[in-house]
């Protein structure tokens, strides 16, 4: 049972109460403010005010029983409260009594700007009173009420020095007498500090009476205050008016605070940031963008940029096709001529995004920029660049820089500088040495490639061979050590162009310098369909439909009227009909719901506004894989994962394709191309986007009820195959098929001829895994360029399709300044005949042949031969159109 409380003073002058229940340790104190101490609830005078600190900490106290207002006498806290400690204020360390009812803790808060997520400490409230009266007690218990933690100042001096310590959000001064200290000066006085800026500072101005007229807030906001509160000592009445500031002005104050990390952000970011107005005033440059630029800020802020001189080095019209773009709030990305303040003329690429702001509309524009290296002048200014900022970094005294090369000597430890060594004769045996003995284990690897250990044999008979088997040998090895062992080379002379160009503009990656614009195209994520309800299940399909899918177990099958009848949408139907045949959703452990929603998810970032690369491409090619896995062949040679794989892969193999080609995205710098090191760019954005489109929704994966294990097998079963159809490695997924398929089997068959016994080897030449992925390849290949196979209506109908898209980008090629990757298909000369000739001779027929004679596919052949047949008649009478005048005509 605790004694009764007994109060001193210490030797610096604070009192303090302290119960004496030695029970209790530490011992329960409170800090008393000046000339009273709070006792349980009860102020008590004291004869020691000249001697007692100015400020009194405290977070919470019992709430009176009445919120008319706190009378002092009736503020007792429960004899066996809880102990609390505040936090330092000032140098002092205050302790309170804290009962334990009707107390809120005080908690943080999760606030969101923009991406970030913040997290906003409790609030803290100054009160600066000079005397205790009900008004301050009302602000205190409202603190209490709200959770908030307080601190209580008396004098100016302990405000000030309360505030640079706590840095609190929401300050409250008494403006209702002059006789203590001047509200308007402390106001100031917070203000000239650099903490205040994010404060929000509360005036308690008196009471007027209702004959009198309200007075001018302006005062005070000259001040600095924010806000005035009229006189009302109703906890209430305070709480209210607390809880307004908090989820107002400080939740924006701090939301403002948070974008110190933004700036620090842009301000160490490589890149060079210029944000501008919405009439292209120039608010913020960071300072890569002064060095880039030569400026320093104050030069350019507040300008517009129209003030500043421009490159006569770009296109006449860049400038209204920029502001074309930007202006309807679309990104616009290119290489731009920018002139620096010493009058060069730099390349950059530039990113520039609208944002918008209140209203809808846009407010500012943020452009990012950074060199583009690709002459004299650029590499100069970028290595001037480097050494500045190198040189930032590294500035210091003297004795820090000696003392950080000792440190990175001392790390080095024997590491040996070359130069030095070679300068000295005396060192320079030890290196031989040393690289003498490296060669020697480069030799002694025993980790060889295949590729190395064909030229070591080659090597080796080499020297025992005649000169002229030698020389032979030779040219051997020089065509092994090429990159490109099964691309055909084009001869230089008198080569077909149409040849030529599609060669380049689909097996290289288009890599040539550029002298325009960066490509940017816009993901069609919401394509706008008709309202065609989309089925349920297979059973559920319209009439129509249903008649039309009947037969599309046919190779004749007419994708164009399905394409017709769903109003463009055949990839659902036709994607409910064949993965229902082949047990996909079995297999996947998924309803037929869930396969349906992802089939609509698929479909719709297809771009319908392609020609040729749509989801009507995308449902032929799905038609054809599924025809060829009906194969008896096809059939025996994969297991029923390979089959949901291939049927899955042939489904996402073009999605989101922006109807441009690899080689063409090179050339512009797209965003995709940097992000795939311009390496099998779409081919890699399809695989991408579909497996993220598919995990992003469990109503639409159709992979969440598969073992991981299976998952893995198949994800990478489709990703290889989707990568198949990238046109770069087309000779090496052909030579490899013939060379590991094709002609193993063939000598199998014949010699089991010929000893009239049936062969296992041939099986297993198709089971070995090798050969399954080969085998897959081949035929997603296939299935994608399948349109020369197709009846000859549908065959004509594709290269008209192909060839629209292939003359649009050659348009955009010219209008944006980009290199041509294909100058045939200029639609005004192009002979569309000629172009099918040349793709069918160099791509079709070879793979075709080695397809079908693995597979068995005689109709497909019969479409061919009558294809080329018409393209031929067409390029004889040098009709460039799709059909003879006659056909035309009928």
């Amino acid at each position: 049972m605790g004694c009764a409380p007994s109060i001193h003073v210490s030797q610096s002058g604070v009192i303090y109460c302290r119960d004496s229940d030695e029970s209790n340790s530490p011992h329960q104190t409170t800090t008393i403010s000046q000339g009273t101490a709070t006792l349980h609830g009860l102020f008590i005078k004291t004869d020691a005010a000249d001697s007692i600190p100015s400020v009194l900490a405290y977070q919470s106290r019992q709430q009176p029983p009445s919120s008319a207002g706190p009378r002092r006498k009736e503020r007792r806290e429960p004899g066996a409260s809880a102990r609390a400690r505040a936090p330092r204020c000032c140098g002092i360390e205050a302790e309170t009594q804290t009962g334990t009812a009707g107390v809120k803790q005080a908690s943080t808060t999760e606030v969101q700007i923009g991406p970030m997520r913040l997290t906003q400490d409790p609030i803290q409230v100054l009160l600066i009173f000079a005397k205790e009266d009900n008004q301050s007690d009302g602000f205190w218990w409202a603190c209490d009420r709200a959770g908030y933690r307080c601190n209580i100042a008396r004098t100016p001096e302990s405000a000030l020095e309360c505030f640079l310590d706590k840095h609190q959000e929401i300050i409250v001064i008494d403006h209702r007498n002059s006789r203590y200290f001047d509200a308007e000066d402390i106001c100031r006085t917070i203000r000239a500090t650099k903490p205040s800026e994010h404060t929000v500072i509360l005036a308690v101005v008196p009471r007027i009476s209702t004959d009198q007229e309200e007075t001018s807030v302006l005062p005070l906001l000259n001040a600095g205050f924010n806000r005035q509160f009229m006189e009302n000592s109703s906890i209430t009445a305070c709480y209210n008016e607390l809880v307004q500031i908090e989820h107002g002005e400080v939740r924006s104050q701090f939301k403002l605070r948070a974008c110190n990390a933004v700036f620090t952000a842009l301000d160490h970011c490589q890149e060079a940031i210029e944000i501008t107005s919405e009439d292209h005033v120039i608010q913020y440059v960071n300072p890569a963008f002064e060095r880039m630029m030569g400026y320093h800020k104050g030069e350019l802020i507040g300008k517009e940029l129209t003030e500043l001189p421009k490159s006569d080095k770009n296109c006449v019209d860049l400038l209204d096709t920029i502001n074309t773009f930007i202006k309807k709030g679309k990104e616009w990305q290119g290489v731009y001529y920018a002139r620096r303040k010493s009058g060069d003329s730099i390349q950059q690429h530039v990113k520039i995004t609208p944002v918008i702001g209140q209203g809808g509309k846009i407010r500012h524009f943020v452009s990012l920029k950074r060199l583009h290296c690709t002459n004299e002048n650029n590499k100069q200014v970028h290595l001037q660049l480097y050494k500045s900022h190198h040189d930032e970094k590294h500035t210091g005294d003297n004795s820090q820089s000696e003392s950080h090369s000792f440190k990175c000597k001392n790390r080095r430890k024997d590491s040996t500088d070359v130069k030095s060594i070679t300068s000295q004769s005396s060192d320079a045996p030890s290196l031989q040495t040393r690289r003498y003995s490296s060669m020697a284990r480069i030799h002694s690897m025993t980790i060889e490639a295949p590729i190395t250990k064909v030229i070591n044999i080659i090597n080796a008979a080499q020297e025992n061979s005649p000169i002229t088997v030698a020389e032979a040998l030779d040219r051997v090895l020089e065509i092994l050590r090429t990159t490109e062992l099964y691309s055909p080379q084009l001869g230089t002379k008198d080569e077909d162009p149409h040849t030529s160009d599609l060669v380049g503009g689909l097996m290289t990656d288009g890599l040539r310098r550029l002298s325009g614009n960066e490509y940017v195209f816009s993901k069609n994520m919401s394509l706008s369909h008709s309202h065609l309800s989309v089925p349920n299940t297979i059973n559920d399909v319209p009439p129509c439909i249903a008649q039309l899918l009947d037969n599309e177990e046919s190779w004749d099958f007419n994708i164009f009227e399905l394409e017709a009848v769903t109003n463009k949408r055949p990839l659902v139907y036709l994607g409910l009909k064949v993965f229902a045949r082949f047990g996909v959703s079995e297999f996947l452990n998924c309803s037929e719901a869930t396969l349906r929603a992802w089939l609509q998810v698929i479909e719709a970032n297809y771009h319908s506004s392609n020609s040729y690369h749509n989801s009507t491409h995308a449902a032929d090619v799905l038609h054809a894989t599924a025809f060829f896995l009906g194969k008896e062949r096809v059939k025996g040679s994969l297991d029923h994962l390979d089959e949901v794989a291939a049927l899955i892969a042939a489904t996402i193999h073009d999605v989101d394709h922006p109807g441009r080609t690899n080689s063409f995205l090179c050339n512009a710098g797209s965003e995709l191309a940097v992000l795939y090191n311009d390496t099998a760019v779409l081919e890699s954005h399809h695989t991408a986007l579909a497996f993220q489109l598919t995990a992003k929704d469990s109503k639409c994966n159709i992979f969440k009820n598969i073992d991981r294990n299976h998952y893995r097998t198949l994800r990478q079963a489709i990703i290889d195959m989707v990568l198949a159809t990238e046109m770069t490695k087309h000779f090496e997924h052909v030579n490899k098929f013939v060379n590991s398929v094709n002609k193993p089997m063939a000598s199998e068959e014949t010699s089991s001829h010929s000893e009239g016994s049936d062969c296992e080897c041939t099986a297993n030449i198709k089971n070995f895994p090798d050969n399954q992925t080969l085998i897959k390849r081949m035929m997603i290949k296939c299935a994608d360029v399948a349109n020369p196979c197709r009846p000859l209506e549908l065959c004509i109908e594709w290269a008209g399709r192909i060839s629209e898209e292939y003359f649009a980008q050659t348009d955009e090629e010219k209008r944006q300044g980009l290199p041509v990757v294909m100058p045939v298909f200029d639609r005004n000369t192009c002979s569309i005949p000629k172009s099918q000739i040349s793709f069918i001779d160099y791509f079709i027929t070879d793979m075709f042949d080695a397809w079908d004679a693995f597979a068995h596919l005689p109709v497909l052949m019969q479409h061919l031969a009558n294809n080329y047949k018409h393209w031929k008649t067409l390029d004889e009478l040098k009709c460039k159109s799709l059909r003879l005048p006659s056909e035309n005509n009928n």
